[in-house]
């Protein structure tokens, strides 16, 4: 098996009549998938997702794929292929479009509605083809063929890619689930035509590799459900991600059976919701959504409440109500239900809401305690159903961390994949199919690209850090006046400390070090306002250290007079 290397370089001119792959996004992760497929100079791009940060990315909204390698070819790109809705594939696609509005999108109709109303918030409006399962479409050099694929949102698609250098087929999220909901099966008999044709490369799902057998049917959630249902004595709230439209569909069944009414709570949810029921994909029964502002009129026994935050999301609806800080106060005797997984770095926050809910008396329903989640992603049994159907020539795991990438690489030597036939690469590293086997070639710039608030890009590592250092350690600022022409002291030092949990008042300690330091560098002749201020910095800091061993950060601001 290939994997990259840390001092690969930037990759060489694509051979004539070579296939150029390179993940910007979604290797070595769960969230901000991206693809760019290159034959002949032109360019497609399947997929461009967000990441949803961790704890350690402090006031980040959003994380993108990085435009870098990319940003001064946006001419050659001939559109964006879109597999499905969800945020984690199309999340970053406004952001590109900002860049250039005009580069075409294409998808099914359910996942087109979804990016359409969310460019409608930026204001662009985007040019799309709309596809479905069995359709073909030339899109300039490159020649799709898109596949029906079970998922846990309606309407995925996988697609075949056919160009000079071959066949490559992108399988974006998907399971095989032999009893879905809405009766849309993965189409085995269409891989395995692609199969027989002949698969060049396959770039497949990895993020139940590590998981042994086959996911269970969607259907079986239907019960437990019902089973939460008839046992609630007061409000049922259910948490769930935005486009979970078949889970949705379940909680609207039970809803209606239990002679409750629904209402959707923040507004991805309303909007998501709202599309999906226009086109048919959620059935709904006259009456049984109603607005959220209508609910204080119903007793708590007919109402039920869809929401987001299932991930732990702060700025979520359920995490919102776990901190006393929404409109809707969780009070004893309610149920919640998280109706998802756990998306791997998100189990700290998950667990912190379900504490606070509990604490408020909620009785708390998840997949650690109940059946209330089937993943959408195909398990190893699956998985290698699927190489024997597909027999791919060369084999590129992708959409998962390193673990699932290496369990997803194995599964396919097992069914008969050469060892050398199969790339484990990462975000930025440049994949080649070139006479018919993959290999990596080189490295481009793959970095995290932060959204905060209005801004993109600008906040970076070293404003993270900085932030990390402020939430753990505090600040301490330092202000003194300095003659501009003695370099003595005509004022301070003056200490103020927040968040550093030392009193102002045993800085008096440290304030004759500090004087002693600056005088001695006035004598010294060093008197230049910048190299005071390190000074100071240097000697607060090690006072600080040896005192109370912390590092909060130290903010000298020396003024010459």
């Amino acid at each position: 098996m290939s994997h990259p290397h840390p001092e690969l370089g930037a990759p060489p001119k694509l051979p004539k009549g070579g296939l150029r792959v390179t993940p910007l996004g979604g290797l070595g992760e769960i969230g901000r998938n991206m693809t760019v497929f290159e034959y002949g100079g032109r360019l497609l791009i399947v997929d461009c997702g967000v990441l949803f940060p961790e704890e350690e990315q402090p006031g980040i909204d959003l994380i993108l794929p990085d435009f870098t390698s990319i940003r001064d070819r946006l001419d050659d790109i001939e559109g964006i292929v879109l597999t499905h809705g969800h945020e984690d594939h199309i999340g970053g696609v406004p952001y590109l479009l900002r860049e250039k509005p005009d580069i075409p999108l294409i998808g099914s109709k359910l996942t087109l509605a979804l990016i359409e109303a969310k460019l409608q918030e930026h204001r662009i409006r985007p040019y799309t083809l709309e596809v479905a399962e069995g359709d073909r479409e030339r899109l300039g050099t490159f020649d799709c063929e898109f596949v029906a694929v079970n998922h846990s949102i309606p309407d995925a698609l996988a697609v075949a890619i056919r160009t000079p250098a071959g066949m490559v087929v992108h399988t974006g999220d998907f399971k095989m689930d032999q009893l879905p909901l809405d009766r849309r099966l993965t189409d085995l008999p269409t891989f395995a035509r692609l199969g027989e044709e002949g698969i060049d490369l396959l770039l497949a799902d990895s993020t139940n590799a590590e998981v042994p057998g086959f996911v269970p049917p969607e259907r079986d959630i239907s019960n437990v459900i019902r089973g939460v249902f008839a046992g609630a004595r007061k409000r049922v709230i259910v948490a769930s991600f935005a486009s979970h439209v078949h889970r949705i569909q379940q909680i609207l069944d039970a809803a209606h059976e239990y002679g409750r009414k629904v209402a959707f709570v923040g507004r991805s949810m309303v909007r998501n919701m709202g599309i999906a029921r226009d086109l048919g994909y959620l059935k709904v029964p006259a009456g049984l959504v109603v607005d959220v502002k209508t609910l204080d009129d119903l007793p708590d026994d007919e109402i039920v409440l869809v929401c987001t935050g299932s991930q732990g999301e702060p700025m979520a609806a359920l995490s919102r109500m776990a901190n006393r800080d929404h409109q809707i106060r969780i009070v004893s005797g309610d149920t919640v239900i998280l109706a998802s997984s756990l998306i791997p770095g998100n189990e700290n926050a998950v667990y912190r809401v379900i504490n606070g809910l509990t604490r408020w008396g909620a009785n708390v329903v998840h997949k650690g305690n109940a059946k209330v989640h089937v993943s959408g992603h195909a398990s190893a049994g699956e998985l290698l159903y699927f190489y024997n159907i597909c027999k791919p020539r060369n084999l590129m795991p992708v959409h998962g961390e390193w673990r699932h990438l290496r369990a997803n690489a194995e599964l396919g030597a097992l069914t008969g994949v050469p060892h050398d036939r199969i790339v484990i690469a990462e975000d930025g590293v440049v994949v080649d199919l070139v006479d018919g086997k993959a290999k990596i070639s080189g490295k481009v710039q793959a970095g995290y690209v932060y959204v905060d608030g209005l801004s993109v890009g600008d906040v970076g590592e070293p404003a993270l850090k900085d932030r990390k250092i402020l939430g753990d350690e505090g600040i301490i600022s330092v202000f003194a006046v300095i003659d501009s022409s003695t370099g003595k002291i005509t004022a301070g030092p003056h200490i103020q400390a927040r968040g550093s949990g030392i009193e102002d008042s045993a800085f008096v300690a440290v304030l004759p070090k500090i004087t002693d330091a600056l005088e001695k560098s006035a004598q010294d002749g060093v008197v230049e306002p910048h190299q005071m201020q390190q000074l100071v910095r240097r000697t607060l800091g090690k006072w600080v250290s040896d005192t109370y061993r912390r590092r909060p950060m130290i903010l000298p601001v020396v003024v010459e007079v």
